[in-house]
């Protein structure tokens, strides 16, 4: 619904985008008066074009004088004559000191004289008018085209030697063309900022029973999950101005100018607001910047970002609720916010923007493949699954490199082939088949990934491997990929000990071959160890630890607030966690032992095959090893937590 004032507020967003751009033009003509005045009393100042230097004024008697008795003397050591209107002698004495006078023209009994007894005359030809002015007022033009040219470069960059304490904010008016249809996988979060999109457009159906619209909305989630297309998807629904801006762009060295520009900031956006009879709204990403704990003792302060929080704090506790401005912000670090920015009347709505499940990792892949060739076919389903703790963004990338794939391939289209290479790549980096290896090095490789490719076969509760590899890939110096095949969210302990019997695969397959073990072996053993501990210190699966959390504070490390954070049991305790995290990976470690021992016939043929070819999937591993293909669907998967893509780091030692 229109504001019904809005008729006599002014032109639309169009024309208050114009007129931002009509007051940022500096008046030039001021700085033009200013410059001729200033030559004008240069002018003034001049007695004559030729006056340059400090020189001794001698009278006609007293040159006279001296030049008679030059010959003896030898007082005057050189002499000029300039011919002008006005004739002028110009000479130097001999102790350095220079004279002029003036005398007549036609004179030439004094000329004679000095031609006679001055051994050094010269006759200067008259200069011309222009030259005299160009000789004397050049340096004086130069210094003022300069000084005009840094004020003219200011206003070109935005005036910013002028304006240092105006907003950097933009009014993306291209915010229209996004709307919600182009996001896709936050279901949840689009709903709850249906509300914000009602108010813009019928703000009077929410006032008239009392309701007020939420000042500020925070957008949280990991990187890449689509906060900052989810603001400008709202700005585009509504269709009112949006004004975007980093949290980094207020802080600066001085302080008080980020205050300035929060001042600034709002200012711009009511009058956005005003303009448009339908509100406006302020997008803040990355709003950690500038919202930071304030100083709690530990780490310093920071008197410019306090002032800036400060002067946030204010703004957004203080504007008017019926004008129509709305603040959204982002971050993907809420722990580290202040807690006054979080109250309620500030921030009054908080959306967490998570990672898609499978429907929305499809809807997604369908969003960002629109403008893509793609061949028949192609599965979006399929690459949902195989693409489990995906963002939006990896998603995006995924898309993009298939298509370079397929360009790269000179196929005409895009196919299930090159979406599959393109997860890889995304994952874990291209391929390095040029890297020379070793005939030694390689069979290790093939021992490693096959002992981590067979348990995934052997074991049940997880799940099996999709495709193994021993080409280098990024810092992997081999792979095992192993999709789950549906997203899962909680983990029984069989699970996650299964998942361990997995990862120490590669470790016993390399004993097994040579009773020996290599620097491969670091990524499974950290995240064995990993698992391990979690499986103590947070999930309580342990029968003589119980079920207590030892996990203390489970957020980030925050400068200046958990510098000095101290361990809440007892050194027995943390004994204790020591032989359980131990007796879990020793368990896990008999099993996969046993499990290689019985099939070490299996674990040989894997190996020999990939050092043959290099890669295998699953079907064909099934194949050589003589188990029905039926049975490689259908199993739970600890990955998400565990090994999403089991991988070696091969690392020299």
């Amino acid at each position: 619904m229109k504001n019904p004032d809005s008729s006599n507020l002014g032109p639309g967003p169009t024309n208050l985008h114009k007129n931002r751009k009509d007051a940022k033009k500096p008046n030039n003509w001021l700085f033009f008066i200013m410059i001729g005045f200033t030559f004008l009393i240069i002018m003034s100042q001049a007695n004559t074009p030729m006056m340059t230097g400090q020189s001794k004024e001698l009278t006609y008697s007293e040159f006279y004088s001296i030049l008679q008795n030059n010959n003896q003397t030898g007082e005057i050591q050189r002499l000029e004559l300039i011919e002008s209107p006005e004739t002028i002698l110009r000479g130097t004495f001999r102790d350095g000191t220079a004279f002029r006078i003036h005398i007549p023209q036609n004179d030439e009994g004094l000329l004679d004289l000095i031609r006679t007894n001055v051994n050094n005359f010269s006759v200067l030809p008259q200069q011309t008018f222009w030259s005299q002015m160009f000789f004397s007022f050049m340096p004086i033009i130069l210094i003022l085209m300069f000084i005009w040219y840094i004020s003219y470069r200011g206003t070109q960059v935005g005036n910013k030697i002028w304006s240092f304490g105006k907003s950097r904010a933009t009014l993306n008016q291209d915010s229209k063309n996004i709307t919600f249809k182009n996001v896709a996988g936050v279901d949840e979060a689009k709903e709850e900022l249906q509300e914000v999109i009602e108010f813009l457009k019928e703000p009077k159906k929410f006032e008239r029973l009392g309701g007020k619209i939420p000042k500020g909305v925070l957008l949280i989630g990991p990187p890449g999950t689509g906060k900052t297309l989810l603001a400008k998807a709202v700005a585009g629904e509504a269709g009112v101005p949006f004004f975007s801006l980093s949290g980094s762009d207020f802080v600066e060295m001085f302080v008080g100018v980020g205050a300035s520009r929060v001042r600034d900031l709002f200012e711009q956006g009511r009058k956005a607001s005003k303009t448009s009879g339908k509100g406006a709204i302020i997008f803040i990403d990355e709003i950690d910047a500038v919202g930071r704990q304030r100083f709690t003792g530990i780490g310093g302060g920071n008197d410019e970002r306090e002032q800036t929080l400060n002067a946030l704090l204010v703004e957004l506790d203080g504007f008017n609720t019926h004008g129509g401005l709305i603040i959204i912000a982002a971050t993907n670090r809420p722990d580290t916010l202040d807690p006054a920015l979080l109250r309620p009347g500030r921030f009054d709505r908080q959306i967490f923007v998570g990672l898609p499940d499978i429907i929305g990792r499809e809807g997604i892949l369908k969003v960002h493949s629109e403008n893509l060739k793609l061949e028949p076919n192609v599965n979006f389903r399929k690459i949902a699954q195989q693409t489990v703790s995906f963002s939006g963004a990896d998603l995006a990338n995924v898309c993009n490199e298939a298509a370079l794939l397929a360009a790269r391939r000179n196929k005409e289209a895009a196919g299930i082939d090159e979406f599959l290479a393109a997860i890889e790549r995304v994952t874990m980096g291209p391929e390095k088949k040029s890297r020379v290896i070793s005939k030694k090095e390689k069979e290790i490789t093939a021992y490693h990934e096959g002992g981590h490719a067979l348990l995934s076969i052997l074991v049940e509760e997880v799940d099996t491997f999709t495709k193994v590899s021993i080409i280098p890939r990024g810092l992997a110096g081999g792979y095992t990929l192993t999709p789950p095949t549906e997203d899962k969210h909680y983990y029984n302990k069989k699970e996650l000990m299964g998942t361990m019997v997995v990862l120490l695969g590669g470790l016993i397959g390399e004993k097994l071959f040579h009773n020996d073990t290599s620097t491969g072996v670091s990524n499974d053993l950290e995240r064995v160890t990993d698992i391990a501990r979690k499986m103590i210190c947070v999930y309580g699966m342990s029968d003589i630890i119980g079920t207590v959390s030892y996990n203390g504070n489970a957020h980030a490390r925050f400068l200046g607030r958990d510098l000095m954070e101290e361990r809440q049991y007892s050194e027995e305790t943390a004994k204790k966690i020591d032989q359980e995290i131990l007796v879990l990976v020793n368990t896990a470690y008999a099993r996969a032992e046993k499990l290689l021992k019985d099939n070490r016939d299996k674990l040989d043929k894997l190996a020999q095959r990939l050092m043959e070819k290099e890669v295998m999937d699953i079907e064909e591993a099934r194949i050589l090893l003589g188990m029905p293909l039926a049975d490689s669907a259908g199993k739970s998967s600890a990955e998400t937590i565990a090994h999403d893509v089991q991988q070696d780091h091969t690392k020299p030692a």
